[in-house]
């Protein structure tokens, strides 16, 4: 029999992967300062993009002879301007686990079309990293967006590495150690993890990799848009506050207010011990239930963000359709919103777990999904 509607609900129902939830402190008031309908390039504006990327190297901890710079198409964007503009001076090593890195090995062997080797897991799987050339530019994503398995950590990435390692790291930064020794080149959006508004990309270069954009000329042609150099120099303004494009003063001061609350949590630890806190409500439920299991299969793999679950109960009938189903019942009693697996991965729920929820949201929905789950069971 189905049990009755749990009592408590989540204060928030918003568990999407992507946007992400705002914290809960956030209002729409804060955002009061955004210099709305001044130029970018004037003083004031400057001076917010220049807070918004000290402000990036000082909470993620990332190395003062990095360059920071915030580019146009959110993550996306700020990944194919590295690939397109640091490729093809040696063999590529490119490495997928779920659908976001399968795009760059797309992009990277049939639009840049360079000699490239595709190391590719299953769904719930990681490729062996060690086993890997670093003579050759690695490309990877941290953590798998859409399969919840993330890196454990950069053990297996050489210090003396003759090629780059590009990093995708967007829903990552903010929540995992990144040992940024070990990335030349790392991409974000604000709209992962602290949860900004949408369509910036934020791109982190080491030494190596501007050496590379300063000694490297691609054999293809590379729109305006991509432009990291001019006469063989790093255009350093992008790295300082002068963007490539015009960027929206108001999504960058949602960031500024994203970057603040990040303060007040402690800063990188308190972001990484919020997130295992969240997640460890979703290991709780799945250790007390033996019809649903995480979609990652090593405990050292799975992600504190993007928390993928799988249904494993032997009367589904059709597990993409029960997934569908047990989504919509908790979005319809409103306990959870875009909690359904992404259109690529296997079928099940994913539970964004990032640092802007609560703990007890995430526990107050857990009797939610019981519900769902055998309200769902019966309906069959």
């Amino acid at each position: 029999m189905v049990t009755n509607t749990p009592a408590t609900r989540p204060a928030n129902p918003r568990f999407s992967s992507g946007p992400c939830a705002k914290p809960s402190t956030w209002t729409l008031e804060s955002l009061a300062d955004a210099p709305l309908g001044r130029s970018h390039r004037a003083a004031i504006g400057k001076e917010k993009l220049k807070a918004a990327i000290e402000g990036t190297r000082e909470v993620l901890g990332i190395p003062a002879d990095y360059k920071i710079g915030i580019v146009p198409a959110s993550d996306t964007g700020a990944m194919e301007m590295a690939m397109w503009s640091l490729l093809g001076e040696r063999p590529a090593e490119m490495v997928a686990w779920e659908s976001f890195g399968s795009g760059w090995v797309t992009d990277v062997v049939k639009q840049l079309k360079i000699e490239a080797t595709a190391h590719v897991a299953d769904y719930g799987e990681i490729v062996d990293m060690a086993a890997l050339n670093y003579d050759n530019d690695v490309v990877f994503t941290w953590n798998g967006t859409t399969s919840g398995v993330r890196m454990p950590n950069g053990d297996a990435i050489p210090a003396d590495r003759a090629g780059l390692t590009i990093c995708d790291a967007t829903s990552a930064a903010f929540a995992m150690d990144l040992p940024w020794d070990k990335l030349d080149v790392t991409t974000f959006s604000w709209q992962k993890v602290l949860g900004g508004e949408a369509a910036h990309g934020v791109l982190i270069l080491s030494p190596r990799a501007v050496e590379r954009l300063e000694s490297y000329t691609p054999a293809w042609p590379l729109p305006k848009i991509f432009r990291l150099t001019k006469g063989g120099k790093l255009i350093e303004g992008i790295f300082t506050g002068a963007t490539i494009n015009t960027p929206s003063m108001l999504c960058v001061e949602d960031y500024l207010v994203a970057l603040d609350w990040a303060r007040a949590q402690g800063g990188l630890k308190g972001l990484i011990a919020r997130a295992e806190a969240n997640t460890a409500e979703v290991s709780k439920f799945v250790d007390a239930h033996d019809w649903i299991e995480f979609l990652a299969t090593d405990p050292a793999t799975r992600s504190t963000t993007s928390v993928c679950l799988k249904f494993t109960d032997e009367r589904i009938k059709d597990g993409a359709a029960f997934a569908k189903a047990v989504a919509k019942r908790l979005e319809n009693e409103g306990v959870a919103l875009d909690i359904g697996a992404y259109r690529d991965a296997p079928a099940g729920l994913r539970i964004w777990c990032g640092g802007t929820i609560e703990a007890s949201d995430v526990a107050a929905l857990m009797p939610w999904l019981d519900w769902a789950f055998n309200a769902e069971i019966e309906a069959q």
